[in-house]
């Protein structure tokens, strides 16, 4: 079997990594299909929303140590190897963020180091109630310096340090108050929560759903002035959309929209 499974029902793509006897480690094959995926989806008009997951006891538990490991036998002592592993990595959480279709992240087990990384760069997340977040790579001597920058963007920044520093575990109920995930749900009802918030997105026009995601990212890291000139000319833009007009008619009339299909 793949490593990354596929399933799609209707406008909903569900990506599932699949190493479990590895937790679901971003190996560099695992990284490899993410981007395969990442890639083909940016170009998929017909689907309108993803879901994230695990195959096994966890949804993801960071960079496989071992491959690392490994690396520091060439010549430089990994050098080379570390820098195109993060890059690659990188390219993936930026994909992501990147694609058109919101992404849902759908967390069982634990989710650590990069693997935390991997929740915070999705747009929304769902976990079991008995999940577990971590950025613990400082528990081996290795401070979480490339997934504090997702990490760090989705918590306050006291409550992202202590985490980084002391290499604790955080449980979802905590993770939903603090904002890293939308909400825990009891395990036994994370898939059906998390196909529900994906067919909800599903049913909205996509091309507004593509325009607004792109925006809500390019806003955040402007000055409000500007954020406020910015997403003003998007959402003119949006405004001078054929479906965006017979939405708003047929919210006038009151029955439902005649959008153009994909």
């Amino acid at each position: 079997m793949a490593i990354l499974e596929r399933d799609d029902k209707g406008a909903v793509a569900h990506l599932q990594m699949n190493s479990p006897e590895r937790l679901n480690a971003l190996s560099d094959e695992m990284l490899a299909a993410l981007q395969t995926q990442i890639d083909v989806l940016k170009d998929d008009k017909s689907i309108k929303a993803v879901i994230l997951s695990g195959i096994g006891k966890a949804f993801c538990a960071g960079h496989d140590i071992r491959q690392m490991t490994a690396g520091r036998d060439n010549a430089d002592g990994g050098k080379a190897y570390f820098e195109d592993l993060f890059a690659r990595c990188t390219s993936v959480m930026l994909g992501l963020q990147r694609l058109p279709q919101p992404v849902i992240a759908q967390v069982h087990g634990i989710a650590t180091a990069a693997g935390c990384q991997l929740v915070a760069s999705c747009d929304l997340a769902i976990a079991a109630e008995d999940c577990r977040f971590g950025v613990n790579g400082v528990n081996i001597g290795l401070f979480c310096s490339t997934p504090m920058v997702a990490l760090s963007r989705n918590i306050p920044r006291k409550h992202a340090f202590e985490l980084l520093t002391t290499g604790d575990f955080m449980m979802a109920p905590r993770a939903a108050e603090l904002g890293l995930i939308n909400r825990a749900v009891p395990a036994d009802q994370l898939e059906s929560e998390t196909r529900a918030l994906a067919d909800k997105i599903a049913g909205k026009l996509g091309a507004a759903v593509k325009i607004g995601k792109e925006a809500y990212y390019n806003q955040l890291e402007m000055p409000i002035d500007a954020a406020y000139a910015y997403t003003s000319g998007v959402i003119v833009d949006n405004l001078m959309q054929r479906d965006t007009a017979e939405g708003m008619a047929a919210f006038i009339e009151k029955r439902a929209p005649d959008w153009e299909k994909p």
